[in-house]
């Protein structure tokens, strides 16, 4: 958990407190939270929930005693003690630019264009994008609204595509009632539909670039790996505000910098960007869009049959996984070691995937089809005990035909990104049991073990270099682990594929009582259907 205290807490817009949270995720947080401010109390105001803002400020008021009352102080309390503080001076704090291919790769923007220049990153921006679940508030929209108008009355046109994704229904109506969205249209800019939209690879580029061309696009979206935008490899992803990123698609260069370098009018002049401003929200409230949008009150009924069509592509009951044996797991085999970064979206993509939620056999065709093999350096490559050669996903959907079960082993943060339940499911559906790292994402190691798969990491991170692609592997204190609800150690008997010789490999597990009824029971919704 992440707590942002501080004077500079008190002057960020609720919707600024709101984007710092959830970007947390990204740096591993369970929970971020800021204190009950001014502006909060403003945008409850906005969002026609005054109630809350009363019942808000009471809290905040309330006699401090002793026991529960502490929580409803809404701030931190008198003295407060945290394991690490990191001090941050927002006077000091210029922006960053964040890519390519993963959120954490950070650099300043005074040196992006040397370091783009040094990396032989692509100069040329074929977009910018903005909107989706982050930051796309009416204050990020608003701001970058007055950019747009600036370069209006300076009579320049956005130099690359330009994309904006409404952040919600309620955002996208206000926006249009106050006219921000036609000043993005009137300048070129394409408005999406309210959804993740390009974040996970949902629109259709202008430009056609093909596949496996390197090129570079800037959005203000949380995530950037490989891939994820628009299924090319290639494409470079940088992640900024979305001030700097529709300042810079007028540019349409990954070199200019907005706050530094001009652009030249069609008259010839030179034209500096102003610094943007806008509105922490609208001189008057939210408003709630279209009604068909608006969540109605359901009439549950347990009698209602769900009918599918056996032939639909897009929708298949689930079938409920198979309880854990009454023994350790033996006869595994490794289906592939992957290095590098193996991320929600490498095990299970989306963009045009995403037809397939529904129907867990079709889906399961894209699972890991962008990891790394260890082995080889190969993407989507997988290789059978013979020796043939397979996608990972064939050879998968092949292991589970042959009633073989397997596992996976990867390096550090498996599973980082979207919460993505069926990078659990998937694996899980085509028979793996196991899935053995360095470390794991903190949410998806806990919806692996919901479906019923265990992850463990290697106590020694050495053990790594161990065990190899079809390996057989066998389970010493598992299944007496899960038993005792968690309580025990777990280590791996690996036979090795080539030469016969047998290797202990120690691991650690982090399942809990709870977590250990999951994964006996086959899945958590096996648990739930018993009625447990």
């Amino acid at each position: 958990m992440f707590s942002l205290i501080g004077e500079g807490s008190q002057f960020l817009s609720c919707s600024g407190s709101s984007t710092l949270c959830n970007m947390g995720a990204e740096i591993g947080a369970t929970t971020s939270i800021f204190p009950f401010t001014e502006a909060s109390s403003r945008y409850l105001k906005a969002t026609n929930r005054e109630q809350a803002d009363k019942d808000a400020k009471n809290f905040e008021n309330f006699t401090k005693g002793t026991g529960q009352d502490s929580f409803f102080k809404f701030k931190a309390d008198e003295g407060a003690q945290y394991d690490e503080l990191i001090e941050i001076d927002l006077s000091k704090l210029e922006p960053h630019i964040n890519g390519p291919f993963t959120p954490d790769l950070s650099t300043p923007l005074s040196e992006f264009k040397k370091t783009v220049q040094e990396q032989k990153w692509p100069e040329k921006l074929s977009a910018g994008l903005i909107g989706s679940c982050t930051n796309s508030s009416y204050e990020d929209m608003t701001r970058c609204e007055s950019i747009v108008k600036a370069a209006e009355q300076a009579g320049i046109k956005p130099a690359a595509d330009f994309y904006i994704t409404p952040g919600s229904e309620g955002i996208r109506a206000t926006l249009e009632r106050d006219n921000t969205l036609q000043t993005f249209e009137k300048a070129g800019g394409i408005i999406l539909s309210n959804a993740c939209g390009p974040c996970i690879g949902q629109w259709k580029r202008q430009d056609d670039i093909p596949k496996g061309t390197p090129n570079a696009i800037l959005t203000s979206y949380n995530r950037n790996f490989r891939g994820r935008n628009d299924g090319n490899l290639e494409t470079m992803n940088f992640l900024a505000s979305p001030e700097i990123v529709t300042a810079m698609a007028y540019a349409g260069s990954t070199t200019f910098n907005p706050i530094t370098d001009s652009l030249t009018t069609p008259d010839g002049k030179e034209f500096k960007f102003p610094a943007p401003k806008g509105l922490e929200g609208p001189e008057t409230p939210f408003e709630a869009g279209r009604e068909v949008f608006q969540v109605q009150s359901g009439s549950p009924n347990p009698n209602v049959q769900v009918a599918i069509s056996p032939s639909s592509e897009r929708l298949a009951l689930l079938e409920p996984f198979e309880p854990f044996p009454d023994s350790d797991l033996s006869g595994l085999r490794v289906l592939v070691k992957v290095t590098g970064k193996c991320t929600t979206d490498t095990i299970s993509a989306a963009g045009p995937w995403l037809k397939y939620k529904g129907h867990l056999p079709n889906i399961s065709e894209n699972t890991l089809n962008t990891a790394v093999n260890a082995a080889t350096g190969e993407v989507n490559v997988a290789y059978d005990l013979d020796g043939s050669k397979h996608t990972i996903p064939d050879l998968a959907k092949q292991w589970k035909q042959r009633n073989q079960p397997w596992l996976v082993v990867a390096e550090h943060n498996y599973g980082e990104g979207s919460a993505r339940e069926h990078a659990a499911l998937q694996p899980r559906y085509l028979g793996a049991r196991i899935i053995v790292t360095k470390s794991f994402a903190r949410i998806h190691e806990t919806n692996l073990k919901k479906q019923g798969v265990v992850p463990l990491t290697f106590a020694n991170e050495q053990d790594y270099d161990l065990i190899d692609a079809g390996d057989e592997v066998a389970t010493v204190g598992l299944y007496e682990m899960l038993k005792n609800g968690g309580q025990g150690e777990v280590s791996l008997r690996v036979t090795k594929k080539d030469t016969g010789k047998v290797v202990e490999i120690k691991t650690k597990h982090a399942v809990s009582k709870d977590q250990a009824g999951f994964i006996l029971a086959g899945s958590a919704l096996n648990l739930l259907a018993k009625g447990n």
